[in-house]
């Protein structure tokens, strides 16, 4: 059988999943400037909506795609004499798995749990702003120690610099340079050996490539402090 035409639908819906991805990641970065505006909150809680409904069609996508991938692999597996109907069987297992659908696959899609966190971490770099302005305001001393004490947070634990490029590890929580952390865990893949966190006091023993994910709110806290 020629499978050409399930090979083509396959490939349109990979493309049209990546354009959705490119949403998701543009919503983050409007959503992060509404914060670090001060916008209105319904302002922000509108991003969050529009993330939903991306990844409500991101979740559709993956069942037809998985739905066409099934269906390959089950004419592939029992080689039927007669080409059976492709677009039921598609259809079919494509059904099943919307049947399974909940409001909770889309609070887990791995790009709104990065939005919540990405927003989170803002929300505290805002706030960290605000109480340096009231402190600039009462004692200089006081702005001193916290400014001080927020840029502690902008050194890599492995370089001792100020990082460009944060990435934060979903596991423990702790920043690190991109390049630095990357390099390190090579070395010790190559070693056949795990990564422990760099930061100090961590128990974290395992740091894999998989757990990292770029840190936009600590790179915008970082590169206001510079402007500044």
């Amino acid at each position: 059988f020629s499978l050409n035409s399930l090979d083509s639908v396959l490939s349109s819906l990979k493309n049209c999943q990546s354009y959705i991805h490119t949403g998701m990641h543009t919503a983050t970065h409007v959503a992060l400037d509404l914060v670090e505006s001060f916008n209105d909150v319904e302002d922000v809680n509108s991003m969050e909506n529009v993330m939903l409904e991306y990844a409500a069609m991101d979740r559709e996508l993956n069942h037809y795609i998985t739905a066409v991938e099934e269906t390959v692999n089950q004419i592939k597996r029992e080689k039927p004499e007669n080409m059976p109907d492709l677009k039921n069987l598609v259809k079919e297992k494509f059904t099943a798995l919307e049947m399974k659908n909940s409001d909770s696959d889309l609070q887990s899609n791995e790009k709104f749990v990065y939005f919540k966190d990405q927003l989170k971490e803002m929300r505290k770099q805002c706030k960290f702003y605000l109480k340096k302005i009231h402190y600039l305001a009462i004692e200089q001393i006081d702005e001193d120690i916290a400014v001080t004490q927020s840029q502690m947070n902008f050194i890599c634990p492995i370089t001792q610099m100020e990082m460009q490029r944060p990435v934060r590890n979903k596991i423990c929580g702790h920043t690190y340079e991109e390049d630095a952390i990357q390099k390190i865990i090579q070395t010790r893949k190559q070693q056949k050996k795990k990564v422990r966190c760099p930061k100090i006091g961590c128990s974290h023993a395992d740091v894999k490539e998989s757990d990292l994910v770029p840190d936009e709110a600590l790179k915008r806290a970082i590169d206001s402090q510079n402007k500044q």
